[in-house]
């Protein structure tokens, strides 16, 4: 059973979220993912977990606080989604620096699954899915996230993790990765987002996401928008859940030392510690406040021992890329800024960067190369992005759920912006690079598909990942 067939079969699944024209919505049920992962053991129960659910910052949320939890010494399992390049990508344990001379210079290890432990898992959950299938017990094959939610579960209780951190993939009530009993829920900002699955409201959109909250749990938070605070409190209150505020551990306004970078002091178990994220843009500061009260919280109430030093650390080690992510031309073409941006949210966090730079080179060319998927804000994406820009780029993506050219011109000439449409990224990169100078700068989001095909066109021509 090799590692192809693996992904072949797993991509055989893909499209749970696509609806052709006049069939019925695929419905998502926990029981079903329950009666698989019994029929595998029940390995979702064999470590402790936290839940991470949100619209914007989850993956960073999580990549954080893992990174914390390893900078103190523990094996940590951290499930994602999507990935840029490798689909490996969504299952990685990260595992403590090794005791010895020059401890201080020698950083945690984050490592992928194996291919060979990819195609072992995946085949494990098949033939499950297939036996409960013939039996009666399941209506029909798991989803490709479900049954990637399998795989990673097994992967992290053969691995004996310590914790696991698990980003939820959509919503949060009926997500594959809620049949866990976390330690810590995290919540991080909600905006509007898959309107069409999880209610068209902020308020509809946070009670789903509440459904990662258990009785007398514990929900990590910050203030946001009214109706999400409204909504998550109403929840939070009526099923016991103590709420703890990470408003503490994000900075003063004048406290970081740029205004895209992320290195600002903060008081972090009583004392007075600088951080110092690579994750850049001033959103990511509630993201890692978010990371530290949760590391906190499982410090102060759940036996894990955690010092102001290991989060610092865990901080400073965060390897998230596709956020914000430069990869500099060295004078010899234009820089090139990938950001994931792909919800009005994240695009209002991405203009705020671009400004940024703007008013530092105020002469500088810039260029955008924009995807997204159709189910996305198009038009509002583009009302908050094209503008910046001298020209924009169009491409579709490569998922069955890609806009298409026309939608994406529709947009663009909505803002009067005079777009060109590219075959695909590669053409869309090659495109922007040849009509932006060596001074300049190009902008790829819109999509975590569009910034990983292009992150792995630029990776393979630098020989490597940066």
């Amino acid at each position: 059973m090799s590692y192809s067939a693996a992904i072949d079969g797993l991509h055989s699944l893909a499209g749970e979220l696509v609806t052709k024209p006049g069939a019925p919505r695929r419905k998502f049920r926990l029981e079903e993912m329950r009666i698989l992962l019994a029929e595998l053991g029940d390995p979702q129960l064999r470590f402790p977990s936290v839940l991470i659910a949100g619209t914007n910052g989850k993956g960073s949320t999580s990549a954080t606080l893992a990174s914390i939890l390893a900078a103190a010494g523990y094996k940590v399992g951290l499930y994602t989604s999507p990935h840029l390049i490798r689909i490996n990508e969504r299952v990685r344990i990260l595992r403590p620096r090794a005791h010895g001379l020059g401890d201080e210079l020698r950083p945690q290890t984050v490592e992928e699954i194996a291919d060979d432990d990819f195609a072992a898992r995946y085949f494990q959950v098949d033939e499950a899915v297939s036996k409960l299938v013939v039996d009666g017990r399941l209506p029909d094959h798991s989803s490709f996230f479900e049954a990637m939610t399998a795989l990673a579960f097994l992967h992290f209780a053969a691995e004996k993790v310590d914790i696991a951190v698990l980003e939820v993939g959509m919503g949060g009530r009926l997500d594959a990765t809620n049949v866990v009993e976390p330690l810590v829920a995290v919540i991080t900002d909600i905006s509007l987002d898959h309107t069409e699955w999880l209610g068209s409201t902020i308020d509809a959109i946070a009670r789903e996401k509440a459904g990662i909250l258990r009785p007398n749990g514990v929900m990590v938070t910050l203030p946001q928008l009214r109706e999400a605070n409204e909504a998550l409190g109403e929840i939070a209150v009526a099923m016991g859940v103590r709420g703890v505020n990470a408003a503490d551990y994000i900075p003063a306004p004048d406290a970081a030392r740029d205004s895209i970078g992320n290195r600002y002091p903060v008081w972090v178990m009583g004392e007075a510690v600088e951080i110092d994220s690579p994750l850049a843009g001033q959103h990511q500061q509630r993201n890692v406040a978010l990371a530290i009260a949760a590391a906190a919280e499982l410090r102060n109430n759940h036996g894990y021992n955690l010092s102001a030093a290991d989060i610092v650390r865990g901080v400073k080690e965060t390897r998230w890329p596709g956020r914000l992510e430069l990869f500099p031309g060295n004078g010899k073409r234009a820089d090139i800024l990938l950001d994931v941006a792909h919800n009005p949210a994240g695009a209002w966090a991405l203009r705020s960067a671009v400004s940024w730079l703007a008013d530092a080179q105020p002469a500088r060319p810039k260029t955008l190369v924009f995807g997204c998927l159709r189910d996305k804000a198009i038009a509002d994406m583009a009302q908050i992005l094209f503008p910046l820009f001298d020209k924009v780029v169009v491409t579709p993506v490569d998922s069955p759920r890609s806009a298409s050219a026309e939608d994406v011109l529709a947009a663009a000439a909505s803002t009067g912006m005079n777009a060109q449409a590219a075959r695909d990224s590669s053409d869309a990169l090659v495109w922007a690079l040849e009509g932006t100078p060596a001074n300049g700068l190009v902008v790829v989001a819109g999509s975590v598909y569009l910034v990983g095909s292009i992150r792995g066109l630029l990776t393979n021509a630098a020989g490597g990942a940066q």
